[in-house]
């Protein structure tokens, strides 16, 4: 009698065990676990957004009391380290701010002062690259390209 029940406590425990592991597990499909305004600021709102293929997102934001856009790259999983960019430029005043390297979940932030001029910005995730130029002006016409290296 005491074989079986040290037996059947032991399958028990095995039993828990691997339950509390499913359930502690994050799905494959797990949200990212940030957002541009975690990235970039509270105050900070989103006025543009690329798609980093089926990777991600490259946000643009700004905040109309400092008149600052901030640029930040978000995978749609995080998970391993990934190489990844967020960049930011404002062409008639050569401003430029980039963050570039090994992330699982963003890149970013980058700034810059914006207000009253276009603005040039996109990012990257592993080899799929997102540039957006001649935007958040007015009148003028953006250009997006997506491009794959």
């Amino acid at each position: 009698m005491r074989y079986v029940r040290s037996v059947l406590s032991a399958a028990a425990l095995a039993a828990l065990t691997v339950g509390t592991t499913a359930a502690l597990t994050a799905p494959a499909s797990a949200a990212p676990n940030t957002t541009p305004q975690k990235v970039c600021g509270s105050s900070y709102k989103t006025v543009n957004s690329a798609a980093v293929g089926s990777l991600g997102t490259v946000y643009l934001t700004y905040n109309a009391s400092n008149g600052k856009n901030c640029v930040a790259t978000i995978r749609n999983t995080p998970g391993a380290v990934q190489e990844m960019s967020a960049w930011v430029g404002v062409p008639d005043t050569g401003e430029y701010d980039e963050d570039y390297g090994n992330y699982t979940s963003y890149a970013g932030p980058t700034y810059v002062y914006g207000k009253g001029h276009c603005v040039d910005w996109g990012g990257h995730i592993k080899n799929v690259h997102v540039q957006v130029t001649g935007t958040n002006c007015g009148a003028l016409k953006e250009n997006r390209v997506t491009f794959v290296r």
